[in-house]
């Protein structure tokens, strides 16, 4: 266990066995977005603990109060990688309405990069905190986004 700054990171240390798997250029692209979700919860002041683990074997990250948040890429599809949210929330949904011309996404499952894109930061930052915050904005129009 970690800490940073007041967030307590709980990490499965079969995590960074995924990490180290994922091909060169794909690991460091996955890793920016791990920070960015360590960076955006540490910046929640709800948010005291985050666990850091393997969901369907991807990196995966969960708070007490939020979705499921996972970060993976595919040798199927090897020219993106992508965030992935449950599903049966309306996150993915959401994210299409306020930011159809931000992001590309997958479904109502996951917002997709390809290895050249610039990844809008901000935007992404809010979309990661509606996720870790979840069962608290759910109720709110475009969860307060």
């Amino acid at each position: 266990m970690k800490t940073e700054s007041k967030l307590t990171i709980k990490t499965d240390l079969r995590v960074e066995n995924v990490f180290n798997n994922y091909p060169n250029g794909i690991r460091e692209k996955i890793e920016e977005l791990r920070e960015l979700i360590i960076k955006t919860a540490s910046e929640i002041e709800t948010i005291k603990n985050l666990e850091e683990t393997l969901k369907w074997g991807e990196p995966s990250y969960l708070t007490k109060k939020g979705s499921t948040i996972r970060i993976d890429w595919k040798k199927g599809n090897p020219e993106q990688y992508g965030m992935y949210f449950q599903c049966s929330s309306a996150l993915v949904a959401t994210f299409k309405i306020v930011y159809k011309h931000t992001f590309k996404f997958e479904g109502n499952r996951a917002i997709v990069f390809s290895i050249n894109d610039d990844i809008p930061i901000t935007e992404l930052k809010q979309c990661i905190t509606a996720g870790l915050t979840y069962h608290s904005v759910k109720h709110l129009p475009l969860l307060g986004l």
